[in-house]
């Protein structure tokens, strides 16, 4: 048996999580074994389309965790996604003809952080913030 076959290298720096396998499991190829949440942190604020028209990449923004209120940190908004977020989901809406009723979609921003927040807040995927960006 060749035990240096089994050494498993991360494609990014960060942390293990969701692990889905114990010691002497058999693993299968293309098999998820784990997941892991990147160090970079950045926050994906679903906006309205119709408050977009003078948001721009490196605009400032602020992020209020609502696990930690008092948490103030520098960010900036990196990228806005080119299309509706609707759009891109794994069952796209299908809208009929005949009964098209226009809704406001929602567009990925993209706001990363400029400084770390400490090793004493914590954060993850999943956690709900509010994002405020002001624009130029």
């Amino acid at each position: 048996m060749h035990l240096s076959y089994t050494t498993v290298y991360a494609p990014l720096a960060g942390r293990v999580t969701q692990t889905t396998l114990a010691i002497g499991d058999y693993v299968e190829p293309g098999q998820t074994l784990m997941a892991i949440v990147p160090n970079t942190l950045y926050v994906t604020a679903n906006f309205k389309e119709t408050a977009l028209a003078h948001l721009r990449p490196g605009d400032p923004a602020r992020i209020y965790v609502d696990a930690y209120p008092q948490l103030v940190l520098r960010r900036h908004v990196d990228s806005i996604q080119r299309g509706a977020g609707a759009y891109f989901s794994l069952l796209p809406p299908e809208n009929a003809t005949g009964n098209f009723v226009k809704v406001v979609q929602r567009v990925p921003v993209k706001i990363v952080f400029d400084q770390r927040p400490g090793p004493t807040h914590p954060l993850g995927p999943g956690m709900s913030v509010e994002p405020i960006v002001r624009v130029r």
